[in-house]
């Protein structure tokens, strides 16, 4: 109860975005030394110079994309997988991609340990995205980048929505796309997505 209320004073206001925070445990996603700060409202870091989202963007993210019980959706970087885990619990499918294997694998036996069915990581360039489970309904980027790739364009649904940061270093607005109409939802911060793999994948 305090996590939600502590979403809803930072803004988060969707329902749908709101249950799946709450029905997501974050400890779960966590680092193990870092598991008490989890229910707080603050990134944490990750292997490799990544951050595990805080929630509260999590929440805009997920609220942006109103992903639908039907939908499924491709993610591009998983990071600890807690905000695949959270789509999941709205969409019938999710897709996540990270350039780091040992992300993918970790996000994997979470999501088993969760007991996720519908929830698969796989270690991929995200500016190629996922095209062997495309076309997507949602597809959502974890990360900023000048513009939407054409490779992400190419595998969303016709009607569907893609959202992400766009803009440079200095400025990002987190954008929603559906139908060649661009949507501004406001000012917004991220890393900028890395092109290429962070290491030769191996088996999990």
């Amino acid at each position: 109860m305090r996590f939600v209320l502590e979403m809803r004073q930072a803004g988060v206001t969707d329902a749908r975005a709101l249950a799946a925070l709450e029905r997501t445990p974050r400890t779960h996603y966590a680092p193990e030394h870092l598991e008490g700060l989890a229910l707080d409202d603050v990134g944490l870091p990750l292997p490799h110079a990544q951050t595990m989202t805080k929630p509260s963007l999590i929440g805009r993210m997920i609220a942006a994309l109103a992903p639908e019980q039907s939908d499924v959706v491709l993610e591009v970087g998983a990071g600890s997988g807690f905000q695949a885990a959270a789509i999941t619990s709205t969409a019938s499918k999710v897709i996540t991609l990270d350039r780091w294997n040992d992300l993918v694998v970790a996000a994997r036996g979470r999501f088993g340990t969760a007991r996720l069915m519908r929830t698969y990581a796989f270690t991929a360039d995200g500016f190629d995205g996922w095209p062997d489970e495309a076309p997507y309904d949602r597809i959502i980027i974890n990360a900023s980048l000048e513009d939407f790739p054409a490779p992400l364009l190419e595998q969303l649904k016709p009607g569907g929505v893609i959202v992400a940061p766009l803009g440079d270093a200095q400025i990002q607005r987190l954008i929603r796309w559906r139908n060649g109409e661009r949507e501004d939802l406001g000012p917004i911060r991220m890393q900028p997505l890395e092109r290429g793999l962070g290491e030769a994948p191996r088996a999990a």
